[in-house]
């Protein structure tokens, strides 16, 4: 196995007809992928389409099934990540692994292959935020910190392994636009010093910016390869998913209609020494209307959501309002009876029992008086499993929810596919007021504008929707109305066309004066 830092002609990385395979099914089949040095590298593909089977091989978090991998041009058996790290490649996963209560410095240390006193740690990790313009304070604790500064804590343990590859998955999806530029410098800086980066993402648009190739997936197979910088969005997708994908557009209604969905100074305390308040927080959403709710992660999104749904009630009646009757002490079941429908963030667990078959996850979302079509048998209902099925049969050819039988478990399909048939099953009961958190978190161009152009019809014909969102590629495909929520507070609304990326970017880091003055001299502060 060759060291760290030795140096090969030839590419820095390249597998062989690499495959894995989980019983006869490929995840990974035969691929054949380079990545030179000193180059960004991206991987694109569909939900499901090998990208993370891909690169769980290359960390030594999966064994292939077959195939090779060659590291500086000799055959390498990466059989753990730390196997990984000693060969000099370093990861950095789309959903962090810190500890909040503990510090950046002490979340580093613990991340270490070999035992390192905290001080070293936290003037090696000082040394490297500066170097790479990645500011950090080893001192702090991580329940203090945005999300941004905890990926920075993330890129610069990855960075503390002096790696020559460094892999990243969905970096930018929790960044605002502003952090999102400081992360393409460094990522530049890395490959000006002959580092090399794969780089994962559905944003096509960063990966015709920073990526010099491309290597796109499709069920397993490497369907093709492309410089970026020549390609577009369109072209990108269409060699993602196999067939144009289709642009949607922000439409609702042509008027507005009556106020379907209201908070009213809507406080609520933290409930957990980790969580956020939500201080004074007024919406309206009228029949006919997106309204999208931009923000980086940890700013109070979640604990809006729950709220609003009723997963927790909160103490005023009044403040919150659905079809203009309170339900603010009202759990999630009777806002669903008043025509509510909700789709949280976590897919698994959260909206779907993975373990269950989609006919029993949509019986299990079903409110009380929805179930009464699927119930037969006079006094003692018995379930009509025939209208069940036809249910989720009609719900899956709606969003086409690609799936492995008839009526398999929630925990089989991918996570585009099965986010997919949450969203066509709240759809199913045609709300009059629906609320989405994260409606194409980690979804592929296919999935999202199926999703999105659904919301979008949803608003068309008449529902008011709400859509909290980190994407703002999302927020301005779908929304009429656009506020901002940071550190828990909502800004005031403003009209989509009105708004610009700077201006929210401003907004979602609490810059709440200077983006609204901004936006006023441009004629677009709005309130309901």
């Amino acid at each position: 196995m060759p060291e760290k830092g030795q140096t090969a002609s030839g590419p820095l990385l390249a597998v062989r007809n690499l495959t894995k395979l989980f019983g006869s099914f490929a995840a990974c089949n035969a691929i054949d992928l380079q990545i030179e040095p000193g180059e960004i590298h991206a991987l694109l593909g569909e939900n499901g389409a090998g990208k993370s089977t891909l690169v769980k091989m290359l960390f030594g978090v999966l064994a292939p099934s077959a195939g090779e991998i060659m590291w500086q041009g000799a055959n390498v058996r990466i059989a753990s990540p730390s196997d990984a790290r000693r060969l000099g490649i370093g990861m950095v996963f789309q959903h962090f692994s810190l500890f909040e209560a503990l510090t950046v410095a002490e979340n580093i240390a613990l991340s270490m292959d070999r035992a390192v006193s905290l001080t070293d740690v936290a003037e090696e990790a000082s040394r490297l935020s500066r170097i790479y313009g990645l500011p950090l304070d080893p001192k702090a604790h991580v329940a203090d910190l945005s999300v941004g500064e905890r990926q920075r804590i993330e890129i610069v343990r990855a960075l503390l392994q002096n790696p020559q590859l460094i892999i990243l998955d969905e970096p930018t999806s929790v960044l605002t636009p502003q952090e999102a530029d400081r992360l393409f410098e460094t990522l530049q800086k890395l490959r000006s010093e002959g580092r090399s980066v794969l780089y994962i993402s559905h944003r096509l648009e960063e990966v015709q910016r920073i990526c010099d190739r491309a290597t796109v997936l499709r069920h397993g197979n490497v369907t093709g390869a492309c410089d970026p910088r020549v390609e577009t969005p369109a072209s990108l997708a269409r060699m993602m998913v196999g067939s144009d994908v289709a642009v949607v557009t922000p439409e609702g209604t042509s008027t507005r209609g009556d106020v379907q969905l209201e908070t009213r100074h809507l406080t609520v305390p933290a409930r957990t020494p980790f969580a956020i308040s939500l201080k004074d927080v007024c919406l309206k959403v009228r029949a006919g209307e997106v309204l999208a709710i931009a923000g980086v992660a940890g700013n109070g999104q979640s604990e809006l959501f729950d709220a609003i749904s009723g997963e927790y009630p909160v103490a005023d009646d009044n403040a919150i309002q659905i079809r203009q009757r309170p339900v603010g002490t009202r759990n999630i079941n009777a806002r669903r009876l008043m025509g509510a429908g909700f789709v949280p963030e976590e897919r698994h667990g959260h909206a779907a029992v993975s373990a269950l078959s989609l006919s029993d996850n949509l019986m299990l979302a079903r409110s009380q008086s929805d179930r009464r079509a699927f119930l037969g048998g006079g006094a003692l209902k018995i379930i009509r499993h025939g209208a069940v099925q036809a249910a989720t049969k009609r719900i899956a050819e709606a969003m086409d929810v690609r799936k492995s039988g008839e009526d398999p478990p929630a925990g089989s399909l991918s996570g585009g596919n099965l986010q997919k048939f949450i969203v066509g099953r709240e759809l199913d009961r045609q709300p009059a007021v629906l609320v989405v958190n994260q409606p194409t978190w980690g979804v592929d161009a296919g999935a999202a504008s199926r999703i999105r152009r659904a919301l979008v019809d949803l608003a068309k014909a008449g529902s008011a929707v709400l859509v909290i969102s980190q994407d703002l590629d999302e927020i301005f495909e779908v929304a009429t109305e656009i506020a901002v929520i940071s550190d828990g507070r909502l800004s005031d609304p403003y009209p989509a066309h009105e708004l610009s990326r700077e201006k929210i970017g401003l907004l979602m880091g609490g810059i709440h004066g200077q983006a609204e003055g901004e936006a006023e001299g441009t004629g677009a502060a709005h309130a309901h």
